[in-house]
């Protein structure tokens, strides 16, 4: 069986690494290795494709954000440096997840593992109205357990450097992770971003008042690179 692939990756050095890989496996056959994501999503729609080797990181789109746009998935195998992405990969049905320096011998257990999965079921691509849905919760790390956050729970996030601080309800979260990261795997008609350090639930908002909103008793600047964004969502809510 030869499986037709397909490279999405903005990093040269990390592209033309994979795409040796690929090349050195019989029954990979390389199609193309994007650079641009947008010009793969482009191509994707005519291209006849088996596995998708997808960074998460990059700078027009993420590759989670692109998985979440596609209308029929190939088998999507994930390649990043950070773990954090893992968790929404898995949420999403991806095949594998490769975390980046990658091997060639990690390389060839996510074939042996797509070849084995695609035995058992010989239809790899599957239509996006068919995957389950988002679930109600989020998963991070606190110390050195992970600790179940439910969405609706959530009133705002809060970031420092490579830190976010989770505020609910019933408690604050302190996990090391990058606020895109977070921000990822949140559902954008539900959260938005309104400054560099503050993603807010839209529900927990009480006022929204010149360039701040408030939650309860806590005021939150809204950023003046969001100003616009958040100003064009809130009036999409707005009911005259």
């Amino acid at each position: 069986m030869k499986l037709n692939c397909v490279i999405i990756e903005d990093e040269p050095l990390a592209r033309n690494l994979i795409t040796e890989y690929v090349k050195k496996v019989p029954s990979l056959n390389l199609l193309n290795a994007f650079s641009n994501p947008l010009e793969a999503l482009e191509a994707l729609r005519t291209l006849s494709v088996d596995i998708l080797f997808l960074d998460v990181q990059m700078p027009e789109i993420t590759g989670i954000s692109l998985l979440k746009v596609l209308k029929k998935r190939p088998l999507v195998v994930l390649t990043t440096a950070y773990s954090e992405y893992a968790l929404e990969g898995y949420e999403l049905d991806v095949a594998d997840y490769l975390l980046k320096p990658i091997t060639f011998e990690r390389f060839l257990k996510s074939v042996d593992k797509i070849m084995l999965r695609l035995e058992a079921d010989p239809k790899p691509v599957v239509m996006a109205s068919e995957t389950v849905a988002s679930p109600a919760f989020v998963f991070v790390k606190d110390g050195t357990k992970l600790v179940k956050v439910r969405l609706d729970e959530i009133l705002y996030v809060e970031g420092l450097k490579d830190y976010v601080t989770i505020h609910t309800t019933s408690q604050k979260i302190t996990t090391l992770q990058r606020m895109k990261a977070l921000e990822e795997q949140l559902p954008a008609d539900k959260f938005i971003r309104i400054h560099n350090s503050y993603i807010v639930a839209l529900d927990a908002i009480d006022v929204i008042q010149k360039n701040e909103v408030s939650i309860g008793s806590v005021s939150l600047p809204i950023g003046d690179t969001y100003r616009k964004s958040f100003k064009e969502f809130i009036d999409k809510k707005h009911i005259q």
